[in-house]
């Protein structure tokens, strides 16, 4: 292939630090930026390399004690590439390796699936060449150069590839060309949205789930603490905008139910379900979670366990509608604390308070929504004012360990028969705050906790937006599958993200240095290599290429127009 003008040679480096390049006189350092991606010219092999730091150097002190005047020119051009120039430090992601004659065929002369650490990345390229993990490094004075469009398509893809459900998040931050994610890779492990405040997690979380969706790559369940997701929400900037949420693009495909049917109805929200839960579907782990919230005890708890156990289901109903009498009476039988189980009591009222909450439904809810994601539907669940954490943690919580226990019966019936009828959909489910649920202190008392180390074992993953990643478990953040990280400025967070990641250092430079805004580090099972994107903008040309056709909006002739053109392709 042909390769542009070369814009440094190697010097030095290694495997584990990296390589440093010296910039050629005529190549600008102000041109360098770091997350910038470039070829190594290797005398084999193609290195696909991440740019991670700019330097300046000089051959001789002389020179930095007695600079050139700035309006000297000619003695600036004359120093350059001799006694000043600029270095730049590369982190190699890949290779390109050319295939020996012969090399990887069958038995039919046909090119087979090589397997390796990359999975399913091979070079999405017609030349004859692997994609491999960085193995070595290349010689001295080998030649960097842009990476090209044909560079990029080759290991991140295309959208439209008909092998593969990839989806274009974002740009390269100097190329016009897409960045694409494994769609089938990124549902099967859980993987995690990270940011400061204000960085745009919520918009690159709609970006993700419309591609999830377009894709049908699976279903998805979303607990919308804000409202952000299902209907229209407003756009961030200084100028008041909105943004359509997932059930306006993908009408058919997408159902909001509430937990505050009144503020869905103020929203303009059409054909919303109510959604309500009961006392009995309450388990004191789940009262656990939300201990810090109601302010409990430990004592409280343990003598909640005492009421499970002698009343079952119905126990926070009993516990409830109990006199001072009775509660005496109780722990004279049950050697149970007056006192702890009065706080118990006292405290339990607050739920109470909360809209959703009866005393017992006429409706399995949780059995609708079930039912929803059985039919390929994805649910989003909206909480209105309800949206404080107490109220969205227990709800989230209850609500999820219903839905996992049955996809746990279901991944257990379909291993037993093997009929692909049987196999259950592929769920991700979406929770904010998930430092709440994942947290070292509470992460066992959390279903969410199960489903993060369960690895996909029964067809369900989450998808964990946060501004805390150190508030989660290590544990569970080693087990992230993919993770998406907007600028992060605390030092513990950041650590967080490269948890049981190689090549951590020089992420770390690049990660610090990402724009507040429409910036994201994009690492891990979904991509063949971790990347910097300009993240797509979710606006009017994203609802026309992802959404669905609203044909009842359009007129009768675009609908006749398209019927034709449809036939057409069809041969009739």
């Amino acid at each position: 292939m042909t390769l542009d003008k070369p814009l440094g040679s190697v010097i030095q480096g290694s495997l584990s630090e990296g390589l440093e390049v010296r910039l050629h006189p005529d190549v600008s350092v102000e041109e360098m930026r770091v997350g910038k991606f470039l070829i190594v010219q290797g005398a084999r092999s193609r290195f696909f390399c991440l740019l991670t730091d700019v330097s300046l150097g000089t051959s001789s002190n002389r020179i930095i004690a007695n600079p050139p005047d700035p309006n000297d020119d000619l003695l600036r051009e004359v120093l350059a590439g001799s006694g000043t120039y600029g270095t730049i430090e590369l982190s190699p992601m890949l290779m390109f390796t050319p295939q020996e004659p012969g090399e990887n065929h069958n038995g039919n002369g046909k090119k087979s699936a090589k397997k390796s650490n990359l999975a399913s990345f091979e070079a999405q390229s017609s030349d004859n060449s692997e994609l491999l993990p960085v193995k070595t490094i290349p010689s001295h004075f080998s030649q960097v150069y842009d990476a090209s469009d044909r560079d990029f398509r080759a290991v991140f893809g295309w959208e439209d590839d008909p092998h593969r459900r990839n989806f274009a998040i974002g740009q390269p931050l100097d190329m016009d060309v897409p960045i694409c994610i494994d769609l089938d890779r990124f549902v099967e492990r859980s993987n995690g949205v990270f940011g400061k405040s204000g960085t745009g997690k919520s918009f690159l979380t709609r970006l993700l789930l419309s591609g999830i969706i377009r894709k049908q790559a699976a279903v998805n369940l979303i607990f919308d603490m804000h409202s952000e997701y299902g209907w229209e929400a407003v756009s961030e900037g200084k100028q008041f905008s909105t943004v359509k949420g997932l059930r306006q693009l993908f009408p058919n495909q997408v159902q909001v139910y509430t937990l505050d049917p009144q503020s869905t109805k103020r929203r303009g929200v059409r054909d919303a379900h109510e959604l309500y839960l009961s006392y009995d579907q309450l388990e004191v782990e789940d009262i656990m979670l939300v201990r810090q919230e109601l302010n409990l005890s430990e004592a409280s708890l343990e003598n909640a366990i005492i009421l499970r156990n002698e009343f079952g289901k119905p126990w926070i109903t009993q516990l409830l509608s109990m006199t001072n009498e009775e509660i005496q009476n109780f722990c004279d039988e049950k050697r149970g604390n007056k006192s702890s189980i009065m706080a118990l009591q006292r405290k339990l009222m607050r739920l109470d308070e909360l809209k959703y909450m009866r005393t017992a439904c006429p409706h399995n809810y949780i059995g609708q929504i079930l039912e929803s994601l059985d039919a390929g539907k994805h649910v989003v669940i909206e909480f209105g004012s309800q949206s404080n954490m107490l109220s969205y943690m227990l709800a989230t919580n209850v609500i999820s360990r219903r839905i996992h226990a049955s996809y746990v019966n279901k991944a257990e019936k379909f291993l037993q028969s093997k009929n692909p009828c049987d196999r259950p959909r592929q769920l991700v489910i979406t929770i904010e705050e998930a430092h709440r649920f994942l947290d070292s202190s509470v992460v066992r008392q959390t279903i969410f906790g199960t489903i993060a180390r369960e690895m996909r074992k029964y067809f369900v993953t989450l998808l964990v937006v946060d501004q805390r990643p150190s508030g989660i478990d290590n544990e569970v953040m080693s087990q992230i599958g993919t993770r998406i990280t907007a600028l992060l400025n605390d030092e513990k967070d950041i650590d967080a993200i490269f948890t049981g990641v190689s090549g951590a250092g020089s992420l770390r430079s690049v990660l610090a240095k990402l724009d507040s805004k429409q910036q994201a580090l994009i690492l891990g099972h979904a991509v063949p290599m971790p990347v910097v994107v300009r993240t797509r903008p979710y606006d009017a040309n994203f609802y026309r290429e992802i959404g669905d056709t609203r044909w009842d909006e359009k007129s009768d002739e675009e609908v006749f127009a398209a019927a034709e053109s449809a036939k057409s392709d069809l041969g009739f």
